[in-house]
């Protein structure tokens, strides 16, 4: 963290999540609650010593005293009555200067699930926050239970179910078992064993030694189990697995193919896998390989490729990472263009450190053990690269993990579409011609994501690339100002979605976009293609505000055709992008904003008083004085000076006149 940082997340938001406090007189209260929340979602950044002002926008006021503000901070987080854990380092909390103002800055890791719950106090019940769109919200007992659940060095799998016996499993579901494993280990000393000696190796029943009862475990119910003793009151109520294929370009057929829970079938976890797992890879090419060195031998066909053993992996990670105490059970959804598997549950490791490889977590050990036993599933963590090299071989569009927190759940998409589509490119070309070919290889794909999976943001593309998240927040905004891109949300929920001028009015109704939803029978992973809801603090409401007069798409100031576009305009002053076309004294005043693109809030606010106290301007005009997009500017500046009484409107009695501008009010101006 450096002042660079802390400007772009003060001006711009970024990819973490940001939490300004003035701390003006001490740590406040808040503090701790904020801290509790980042630990237990995804970590983030928390600032003291900055104001948010009455408008929405924040100031660096400073501290009075910083490092005796670090000092009680550190003795806070120390005290085991007040924080019920220290995640940081030294590192983690440093003083930083900006504009000869002291500022403390805590960086705030994920916790992990051994760590989990952070919480304030003493109870965990009480003082358990964590962070969702609208804020920090306090954790119902619930999810804390499944924190601390998850804090168990026992698998989540290897419960001893009481009362249930070998009649509560399904015999042919074992003899489909043993064969599997006798067709990949003909000689393993397992098969020889009885059922019950077999699932005891397996960890499918054990014997506790402390309290000497024994019996099937919750692992060897889910993967052998009768359907009707695996939802028992006293097993795993909740227990649910869905496959849903929606091949039809009909939007009239609902289904295609699906296996549920429905009577007709035994639908144990072996039994969903062995009935799915063919359907989702029909359709896939099996090349002719030499299966020895000796080329003159005749090529026999293999079995599967890399990408066979892909969506094997995701299959099975979706599985055995499931909690299976949560909502809407495991899912596995197949398109046209694209697979889609959720389970209920946390990551119990974050996106960043899954997509590293290397660290395995697994909630459900035995159930993992099962299948590797019958050669599916990887273990030290080596899964997603699998998954990934399989969909890196066919050039298709990185897979997108995705943790969702009301409720629980982790989706896994693997898109099977180019990471460059042709339909996208071409569409591009048709409207920006050779301005295409000078944009950079990540500008381009943030638009042909945007274009395809219908919004792209800084997590998205940290899965195509290696950029450092500020650079890539540069990206963004680079596009949006050059009017390709347009931007909602702040902070970690900030996303980008394609300005008017690039997008498809297809894309509205095509139902292989990724953020189509199916709104006639909404599944798990439809919550992520639902827009995500305005961030919790009274600044990004405020620039999110949907019943502003200056924002929407039905607003007066998108038309582009407005009276304030040319030479008629009565404001005198064109709606250009060409800064010569316009007075002197305008172009002198926005000078700074042109040639710093990282101006603070307040650096921004005063320019644009200074630019409407000359004369009334549209927004389009200020946007291009300034540099900036005309619409980010109006919705982050020029609605919140005008709420605040800064600015007012030329027609107030008319929000949406054709000729609306803005000017500096009286009273602004009287004093």
């Amino acid at each position: 963290m450096n002042e660079q940082d802390i400007l772009t997340a003060l001006d711009l938001g970024e990819d973490k999540d940001w939490e300004f406090k003035s701390a003006k007189g001490g740590l406040p209260a808040s503090l701790w609650e904020s801290y509790s929340a980042l630990a237990n979602t995804d970590g983030g950044v928390i600032v003291l010593g900055v104001k948010e002002n009455e408008v929405g926008d924040f100031e660096i006021q400073g501290l009075e005293n910083p490092a005796k503000i670090a000092k009680q901070f550190w003795n806070t987080i120390n005290n085991r009555g007040k924080i019920s854990v220290n995640l940081l380092t030294n590192d983690d909390v440093k003083i930083l200067s900006i504009n000869d103002k002291s500022i403390l800055v805590v960086r705030v890791p994920r916790a992990s699930r051994r760590q989990r719950p952070v919480f304030v106090g003493t109870n965990p019940l009480e003082g358990t926050y964590r962070r969702y769109n609208e804020g920090d919200y306090r954790c119902g007992r619930e999810v804390v239970g499944r924190m601390l659940a998850d804090q168990s060095e026992q698998p989540a799998d290897s419960l001893i179910l009481k009362q249930f016996t070998l009649d509560d499993l399904d015999k042919k579901t074992l003899e489909e078992y043993r064969n599997r494993f006798a067709s990949r280990s003909p000689a393993h000393p397992w098969l020889k064993l009885n059922d019950q000696e077999l699932l005891e190796n397996l960890g499918g029943r054990r014997k506790d030694r402390a309290s000497g009862e024994e019996g099937l475990t919750v692992a060897g119910l889910l993967m052998f189990g009768k359907e009707r003793s695996i939802q028992d009151p006293e097993a795993i109520p909740q227990y649910h697995v869905d496959y849903r294929e929606k091949l039809s370009k009909n939007p009239s057929v609902r289904w295609t193919d699906r296996i549920f829970p429905d009577g007709t079938r035994n639908l144990n976890l072996f039994q969903f896998f062995e009935q799915v797992y063919p359907r989702l890879v029909a359709d896939l090419k099996i090349p002719f390989q030499f299966t020895n060195e000796q080329e003159s031998a005749p090529p026999q066909r293999h079995d599967e490729t890399i990408v066979h053993e892909a969506i094997r992996e995701a299959f099975v990670n979706s599985i055995i990472h499931a909690d299976y105490r949560g909502q809407g059970g495991v899912v596995v959804e197949r398109y046209r263009d694209r697979l889609e598997f959720s389970n209920p549950g946390t990551l119990l490791l974050g996106v960043e450190q899954i997509l590293k490889g290397g660290v395995s977590e697994c909630r459900n050990v035995n159930l993992q053990k099962m299948f590797a036993m019958i050669g599916y599933g990887e273990k030290a963590g080596s899964g997603i690269d699998k998954i990934r090299q399989g969909w890196a071989s066919q050039k298709w569009r990185t897979p997108w993990i995705h943790e969702i927190l009301k409720p629980e759940r982790v989706v896994f998409i693997l898109p099977m579409i180019s990471l460059f589509p042709e339909e996208s490119m071409r569409h591009f070309r048709s409207i920006l011609g050779d301005d295409l070919a000078g944009l950079k290889a990540q500008e381009v794909q943030a638009l042909v994501t945007a274009d395809v999976e219908g919004e792209v943001s800084n997590q998205r593309l940290q899965q195509f690339s290696l950029d450092h998240p500020v650079d890539i927040t540069r990206t963004l905004q680079d596009l949006v100002s050059k009017g390709f891109l347009e931007k909602k949300g702040y902070g970690r929920w900030a996303a980008y979605r394609l300005s008017r001028r690039l997008a498809r009015v297809e894309n509205a109704v095509d139902e292989s976009s990724f953020l189509k939803s199916d709104n006639s029978n909404p599944s798990e992973s439809d919550y992520l293609r639902k827009p995500a809801k305005s961030p919790r603090s009274k600044r990004r409401s405020q620039g999110d505000d949907r019943n502003s007069p200056h924002s929407g798409s039905n607003s007066s100031h998108n038309v582009p055709n407005s009276s304030h576009s040319g030479s008629n305009s009565p404001h005198n002053a064109p709606n250009s992008s060409r800064i010569d076309e316009f007075p002197p004294e305008l172009i002198a005043i926005a000078k700074p904003a042109r040639e710093n693109p990282r101006l603070s809030r307040s650096q921004m606010n005063q320019l644009i008083v200074e630019l409407c106290s000359r004369r009334a301007l549209t927004f389009n005009q200020i946007g291009a004085l300034l540099d900036r997009n005309p619409e980010g500017v109006r919705d982050r500046y020029l609605s919140k000076l005008v709420k605040s009484g800064v600015l007012r409107l030329v027609f107030p009695a008319e929000p949406n006149h054709p000729n609306q501008a803005y000017t500096v009010s009286r009273d602004s101006s009287q004093s």
